[in-house]
């Protein structure tokens, strides 16, 4: 692995922070002072780094979807089905024993229509994001009748698009209302819409 300069180190200290600064507050709402304050960076620094406010958001959301992207790659190579994968990321959504899920985290729940009207390159990572994202499903859906854990479906791609818009409303819904059940109902109705063992009961 190749060592980081001490450049890029505090760059991505200001990345780090800004982002779990921006995940509680919003990316208007956080200043730039804020950002360096809390990451013992100089305020004249700042565009050392990053030559705006913009396109500090637009390295931010870069780093956020390639980390995730990491995530989701290690998921796919798991042992397991189809199915036990799918219910892997679906479960990592809602927050277990203390620990923060996916809600809590997800950008895309945090700043999805907030960067939609603010920046279009911000606009542009963020959706190529969800494009990987939706893709991944995807593909699970077609391992999943292959290895006859998950039910075929007609359009792996739609389903999976269809899929992610659930689990997305559900995280706005459950972010609303401070309570995790839209997320366990939207955890329930993937189980029995797609997995396959739950439907072998219903044809015997």
């Amino acid at each position: 692995m190749t060592k980081q300069s001490k450049s890029d180190q505090t760059r991505q200290k200001i990345l780090t922070t800004g982002r779990q600064l921006v995940t509680k507050g919003g990316f208007n709402a956080v200043g730039l002072s804020l950002i360096l304050n809390a990451s013992g960076v100089p305020k004249g620094s700042f565009y050392h780094y990053f030559p705006s406010k913009e396109a500090f958001g637009e390295a931010l959301l870069q780093d956020y979807v390639a980390e995730y992207r990491t995530r989701l790659d290690a998921l796919m190579k798991m042992d397991g089905t189809a199915a036990e994968k799918l219910m892997t990321f679906c479960a990592a959504w809602l927050d277990q024993e203390r620990q923060a899920g996916l809600v809590s985290t997800c950008l895309v729940v945090k700043l999805g229509a907030e960067v939609a009207d603010l920046s279009e390159s911000m606009r542009k990572v963020l959706d190529n994001g969800v494009k990987v994202l939706i893709a991944m499903l995807a593909d699970l859906l077609w391992e999943g009748a292959h290895d006859g854990s998950l039910l075929p479906q007609d359009d792996p791609d739609a389903v999976a698009e269809t899929l992610y818009a659930e689990w997305l409303g559900a995280a706005i819904l459950s972010k609303l209302a401070a309570d995790q059940r839209p997320l366990e109902r939207a955890l329930i109705n993937t189980q029995a819409r797609l997995i396959a063992d739950a439907h072998k009961g219903e044809n015997q």
